[in-house]
């Protein structure tokens, strides 16, 4: 029998800016960047260098995702667009299905011979974070890609902190680092994982990563694509055998995009565009419109719970029909910010599995992301793999905007939990008025899952309604394994001007940091 604790994590309120982030740490790098004079898109860009250095196995130098940006002025939304692209040299055809062998993944994929659909050089698209960070900056910051990355190169300086849950994380993927000699030797000292000091603070030192963070602070982002950076990376990946090469690297340019902006209940919702989960989340939120009307301070009930899972059911169907599977579970980091003036970012990075490919390139230090994994192996389906093609993910991050105006920033990592979400929270918040603890402190379902889990912590009565109308069960919401996404988000009364960010409140190392106000 396990035992169930309720846990609670207050909201930071602050007339300054608040940096939510899955690590305190990466928070007050935000933070340190907003009080030097930086608007909430530099303090995103230096919170999310920062969460490379101190939460390695969600995200880093070797991620790809997408940022959402809100801004106060003039209520207008951007999207910068920095998601997976496969290598222009990938071969489908080393991509061997074993017809006779389990699914491997959490996408329910067919294996392939070596594993190299998840694991090793074979499974990473080409990294497009830095090229995202910086033209986020060049399109809506106030800082230089030096200023912004300071924090961040400090902390690379340190090292790794060791505490339990950086422990647990790391042995969680111990044996799949080992086979990897720079993993290995930036995560498993001696060949283990590392262990608390038994007293003060202990870092892992990860040296090569240091040097990468101090030479793009000092040549600026196209080195990584284009300079010394890049000309390290390229000999390490032609040495594992990866199909990422020159051309990849020097043609990566995020770009900025128009968002997909959906009118909930009065609420203007701006999400990235197709390829993300914001599509299921529209398709959930566009049944769950006609079926719950705002109540103002009102109480969600089982009824309305049935309805948030029976539409995410029917989205969730027409998703993995149409479009192609995504995993139930993965690594992606997730932060927003607001700022003094009522700017807004929400700004997903990932990296896909847990460390994901498992691979950490030796000259730089830069872990690879295994989004090729985002890719379906079988040929002819609507998300099979191809040279230059990208993948369907499920990253959804959202800026919802209320008379011309950004309201709330939301988003969460979790794999295809995220929709579920984002979903249920926003409508919590916009259909009953919630404030951003009331709705985190709300027991949530995932309906990603067959049968739908319901946290055992909802009323009795409410997960009664919900096990009648549709297979069900009920399971606890705990640290790890996370049975449900981990979301973060910021919020801010327009008639106030106070801004309040809400951190996962089961994270022992997830905050929102407050600017003084």
């Amino acid at each position: 029998m396990q035992e169930t604790w309720r846990v609670t994590k207050p909201a930071r309120t602050s007339r300054g800016g608040i940096v939510v982030s899955q690590h305190a740490l990466a928070s007050a790098a935000g933070v340190e960047v907003l009080e030097a004079g930086g608007n909430a898109v530099d303090a995103a860009v230096a919170t999310a260098l920062a969460l490379g250095i101190v939460e390695p196995w969600m995200s880093g130098l070797g991620g790809i995702g997408y940022l959402v940006y809100g801004d106060a002025k003039s209520g207008k939304t951007a999207i910068i667009d920095y998601g997976p692209r496969a290598p222009l040299a990938l071969d489908p055809g080393r991509y061997k299905i074993l017809e006779d062998a389990a699914p491997r993944g959490g996408f329910g994929w067919p294996a392939t011979e070596g594993d190299r659909h998840q694991l090793g050089y074979e499974s990473a698209v080409t990294p497009a974070a830095v090229a995202g960070f910086a033209l986020a900056l060049e399109r809506f910051g106030r800082k230089s890609f030096a200023e912004v990355i300071a924090p961040a190169v400090a902390l690379a300086e340190r090292g790794l902190p060791i505490d339990w849950y950086s422990i647990l994380s790391i042995t969680m993927s111990a044996a799949e680092l080992a086979r990897d000699p720079g993993a290995a030797r930036d995560f498993l000292p001696g060949g283990f994982p590392p262990i608390l000091p038994e007293s003060g603070a202990g870092y892992l030192a990860r040296a090569a990563l240091a040097a990468t963070y101090r030479r793009l602070a000092e040549a600026g982002p196209r080195d990584f694509y284009e300079g010394e950076t890049a000309r390290l990376m390229l000999e390490d990946l032609a040495a594992g055998g990866s199909a990422i090469g020159p051309a990849d690297l020097a043609g990566t340019l995020a770009e900025q995009v128009e968002p997909l902006i959906y009118d909930y209940h009065g609420v203007q919702l701006s999400f990235p565009g197709p390829l993300t989960g914001a599509p299921t989340v529209i398709a959930a939120l566009e049944e769950i419109a006609g079926r719950v009307p705002p109540v103002p301070l009102g109480e969600p009930d089982g009824e309305t719970f049935a309805i948030y899972a029976e539409a995410l059911r029917r989205a969730f169907a027409a998703r993995l029909e149409g479009l192609g599977d995504e995993p139930k579970g993965g690594n992606t980091t997730f932060l927003c910010v607001v700022d003094r003036d009522g700017n807004m970012a929400a700004l997903n990075n990932t990296l896909l599995s847990r460390f994901g490919a498992r691979v950490v390139l030796p000259k730089t230090g830069i872990l690879l992301n295994n989004a090729v994994n985002w890719f379906d192996p079988v040929p002819g389906r609507p998300n099979s793999l191809g040279p230059g093609k990208r993948p369907l993910c499920n990253m959804a991050p959202v800026v919802a905007s209320r008379d011309g105006t950004p309201w709330f920033a939301l988003g969460a990592c979790g794999g295809r939990r995220i929709i579920s979400a984002v979903t249920q929270l926003s409508a919590l918040l916009i259909d009953f008025s919630m404030s951003l603890e009331g709705a985190f402190a709300t027991p949530r379902l995932d309906a990603s899952t067959d049968p739908i889990e319901i946290d055992v912590a909802m009323a009795p009565e409410d997960i009664e309604t919900l096990m009648a109308r549709l297979p069900a069960e009920p399971v606890p919401n705990t640290t790890s394994p996370a049975r449900f996404a981990i979301p973060s988000a910021v919020m801010r009364d327009p008639g106030s001007g106070i801004n309040s960010g809400m951190a996962q409140i089961l994270s022992p190392v997830a905050a929102a940091v407050a600017q003084p106000g």
